[in-house]
């Protein structure tokens, strides 16, 4: 069974991702990652193409790299849970756990951030807008919820080791 983290940006899923997969010797999926050795720059194709755009290729490459379970440690973009088909697909090969910050962990970890296109204007406001918005999303997509506040990237993935070892995935 593969491990999707899922989340708003500025969670850790990429850094906990990279841990994880490490830790457990399981492979690594970074969605973003493809995305952006295939296409490009996110913040680019946002610019050029728009979200809807962005959202399509996200959504190949959830169908091609995670729909199978190979056993991977998958770090999901913040809004690739948004789409019901990619939720769908992920629930068939995978555990989904939501990584949740609060509004103030997230500005922190983002405040040197200049890659992410959904932050324009008033980050403060961006953030909380997003976060209102996605957090119901991310909770009925998730099989399970990790707090990340306080957390290091350490402590958050032994959080999910024991759910892992729980399970026995």
């Amino acid at each position: 069974m593969n491990i999707a983290l899922c989340g708003m940006m500025g969670c850790g899923k990429t850094s906990t991702a990279i841990e994880l997969s490490q830790k457990l010797r399981r492979p690594l999926v970074d969605t973003d990652k493809i995305i952006e050795e295939n296409y490009g720059a996110i913040s680019d194709i946002f610019k050029e193409r728009g979200e809807g755009y962005f959202r399509e290729l996200e959504a190949s490459v959830i169908a091609k790299y995670c729909k199978k379970d190979t056993g991977a440690v998958i770090a999901l973009g913040g809004g690739a849970v948004l789409s019901s088909e990619n939720v769908n697909i992920l629930k068939g090969s995978s555990k989904i756990i939501y990584l949740r910050a609060n509004e103030e962990n997230l500005l922190k970890r983002l405040k040197n951030s200049t890659n992410r296109p959904l932050l324009n204007g008033t980050m403060r406001d961006r953030v909380c807008e997003i976060l209102t918005k996605r957090s119901p999303i991310y909770e009925r997509a998730a099989d399970f919820i990790v707090d990340t506040d306080g957390c290091t990237i350490g402590q958050t993935c032994e959080k999910i080791c024991e759910i892992v070892r729980g399970l026995k995935i």
